[in-house]
């Protein structure tokens, strides 16, 4: 009897988002991370739909207790506004799955970038570390404009390398291959 969810293609696909989680932990640009890249990859490669929200969230949630404890930068009071990102990300990757290719994956870094940045820049703004009501609202936007270009640029490196080198692995190793 085989298991047909755990394949060499599923494995795969997991390695290479625990890879991208653990570079959290490492020195790198302020919001230059591969956060929205293992969600979009997530939402286009797994086979099972479950899984494509399990995996990079799990992958995410271990980051970040490693983030914690080495950092104590882990854990904070937007964490969910995060991880709603996160989800709407792997939705988009869902959506793109069945047109992969270079315009849909820039596209869905793009649409995942504007999303993070509406989503978490609004949850600092709800817990309260901006007062003043839609004015407040207005400057918690105004000062996360310059996280943009660096959040951008992560996610379209990072999808580039992830999408890339699944692409590549695909060719050499046909297992990798999803079977229809």
């Amino acid at each position: 009897m085989t298991n047909k969810l755990i394949t060499p293609r599923f494995l795969f696909i997991t390695a290479i988002i625990l890879v991208a989680s653990i570079t959290r932990v490492f020195p790198h640009i302020p919001n230059f991370t591969p956060i929205a890249a293992m969600a979009l990859f997530g939402g286009v490669y797994y086979s099972n739909k479950t899984m494509a929200f399990i995996m990079p969230l799990l992958a995410m949630a271990v980051s970040d207790i490693l983030l914690e404890i080495t950092t104590g930068w882990g854990f904070h009071n937007t964490m969910v506004y995060v991880y709603v990102s996160f989800i709407l990300t792997t939705i988009i990757g869902l959506i793109i799955r069945e047109k992969v290719g270079i315009k849909s994956v820039a596209l869905g870094s793009i649409a995942s970038s504007v999303l993070f940045f509406i989503i978490t820049n609004f949850g600092v703004w709800a817990a309260g570390n901006f007062a003043g009501g839609l004015s407040g609202l207005n400057t918690t936007y105004m000062l996360g404009i310059p996280f943009f270009g660096p959040t951008l640029a992560g996610d379209l490196f990072f999808n580039s390398i992830l999408f890339g080198l699944f692409y590549l692995a695909q060719q050499k190793a046909p297992s990798l291959v999803k079977v229809k």
